[in-house]
């Protein structure tokens, strides 16, 4: 699979391409060319027809130069309309030939005669056909060596001729000729514009009419090759900047993870340290691998922790069983019956013992699993009530005090939860009573268990909620019951507290309540 940093460096070059590709698709850089092209000829044949107006007029007779008609509002706006546009005006067919006309208009000719230098001049250096027609459309002045021709079947002459103040198009090119060498020969459209000539009276007396083909995309970039190449270069350079820049903040911190990662997979303890990372994101997916390492580590710890004590517990009564086994099976015949009911009882108890850690075994795995659910709702007062009513039945003094609702776990974890504690108080707090203060506390229920037994010492209370620590191991203990209600209330999203207190011992239990 590619690495990051090449899929960085190969999206950077796509987006340095995308401009180009933009360019590219719409034409938009050859229309450019196009409307260069079309300005130019323009501006072009305004000369030419200011001169050959001039020209007609002094050919005429006339002292002065005749104050041209001013144009309309109507004809300007046609005049400074938007160019052409290979993405919106069609590419029309080849313009028809020239045509046999009548003789042209004498004053046009004249007129014709003294531009002809001009214009063969000018064609030097626009590289440019040039064509001056009478009023009917009839060549009089030309680059070419069709004087005299009719003009009148092309597009932009007609239009012209119609009225309009400026008339442009793009044609096919006619196959190439003898005609003077360029780059612009190679590029297919080539573009027409006609400019009416006006006399005094406003009336069309002639037609300028220029055509030229562009420069095409291709020659253009190859003029301009150098600066391009150094221009690419530069951008790919950047681009591999901050591919490499952009790598270097992403990828590196990445790679670290990865390896601190593989660390905490193979066992090292603490791997994961976030350190210095470049983005948000990335510091945020460190700071979360940190905890998850962490918690990994503590799990780790609490399993080996668990197991050396259900070791260690398991290991107490089994060794009470083999050791009376064994000296049934060695003394068997000489070994009198008060003896053997006191070996026998060990055997006995030691099983009750066994007995009583699986079971509470089993509880706690229970209540490790133990979860929220939307479908988990237990009406908190009669299950409180109903435990209390059951350890009443056993001499237990048990008093319920308050109401609340319902909270959000299952019943039969919630009755798990009662049986327990009231189990620890009567281990722990032989003979003592029990209150059971029950309240809603907004989106908690609180239950509250006090007695007033002799209490925990404060040596003792941080390891109170310890898997098999117990201060009762001799009236039967086994120092998994409020490590079985920690893991209970901890599933739903609750709380169990020690409170501080002068006599007795009092535990505070925070659970979610049910709307």
């Amino acid at each position: 699979m590619p690495r990051l940093r090449t899929v960085l460096l190969l999206s950077n070059l796509a987006i340095l391409a995308l401009p180009v590709a933009g360019l590219w698709a719409p034409r938009l850089y050859e229309s450019a060319l196009v409307r260069q092209t079309e300005s130019e000829l323009v501006a072009q044949a305004a000369v030419l027809a200011s001169v050959f107006r001039e020209q007609m007029h002094v050919l005429s007779g006339a002292s002065a130069p005749g104050t041209p008609p001013q144009p309309s509002p109507a004809a300007l706006h046609m005049a400074r309309r938007p160019g052409l546009d290979l993405a919106v005006d069609p590419i029309l067919p080849p313009q028809p030939g020239d045509q046999p006309a009548a003789p042209a208009d004498p004053a046009a000719i004249a007129a014709g005669q003294a531009l002809t230098p001009v214009l063969r001049d000018a064609q030097l250096v626009t590289l440019a056909s040039l064509r001056v027609t009478d009023r009917h459309g009839v060549i009089v002045a030309t680059t070419s060596t069709d004087l005299g021709r009719g003009l009148t079947g092309w597009t932009e002459i007609a239009r012209v001729l119609a009225g309009e103040p400026i008339a442009s198009g793009m044609h096919q090119r006619e196959p190439a000729k003898a005609a003077p060498e360029g780059i612009s020969r190679t590029s297919a459209p080539r573009v027409f514009v006609a400019l009416p000539v006006a006399d005094p009276a406003g009336e069309v007396a002639g037609v300028v009419v220029l055509s030229r083909t562009p420069s095409s995309l291709a020659d253009t970039i190859w003029g301009k090759r150098k600066p391009l190449i150094v221009l690419t270069l530069l951008l790919i350079a950047g681009g591999v900047a901050l591919a490499a820049g952009i790598s270097r903040l992403v990828t590196r911190p990445l790679r670290i993870l990865v390896r601190r990662a593989q660390a905490v997979a193979a066992g090292e303890a603490m791997a994961i340290d976030p350190g210095r990372t470049g983005t948000r994101e990335v510091a945020e997916l460190s700071d979360a691998i940190a905890r998850m390492a962490r918690t990994l580590e503590q799990r780790a710890g609490y399993i080996s922790g668990f197991a050396a004590s259900v070791s260690h517990e398991f290991k107490t009564p089994m060794t009470a069983i083999r050791a009376a086994a064994e000296l049934l099976d060695e003394h068997a015949d000489s070994v009198s019956p008060e003896e053997r009911r006191r070996l026998l009882g060990v055997v006995s108890d030691g099983v009750a013992r066994l007995e009583l850690l699986v079971r509470r075994l089993v509880e706690l795995a229970r209540a490790d699993m133990t979860t929220r659910g939307e479908a988990a709702i237990a009406a908190v007062d009669p299950i409180v009530r109903r435990v209390a009513e059951r350890y009443r039945q056993t001499g237990m003094t048990v008093a319920v005090t308050g109401a609340a609702g319902a909270a959000r776990l299952p019943e039969d974890a919630l009755d798990a939860l009662m049986t327990t504690m009231l189990e620890n108080a009567a281990a722990h707090a032989t003979g003592a009573a029990v209150d059971i203060v029950v309240e809603a506390d907004g989106d908690h229920v609180r239950i509250t268990v006090r007695d007033d037994g002799p209490g925990t010492p404060p040596a003792h209370q941080v390891r109170a909620f310890e898997p098999f620590f117990t201060t009762a191991r001799g009236q039967g203990g086994t120092g998994l019951g409020l490590p079985i209600v920690r893991a209970i209330v901890a599933g739903v999203g609750g709380s169990v507290t020690l409170l501080p207190t002068q006599a007795g011992a009092a535990f505070l239990i925070s659970l979610p309540a049910a709307t």
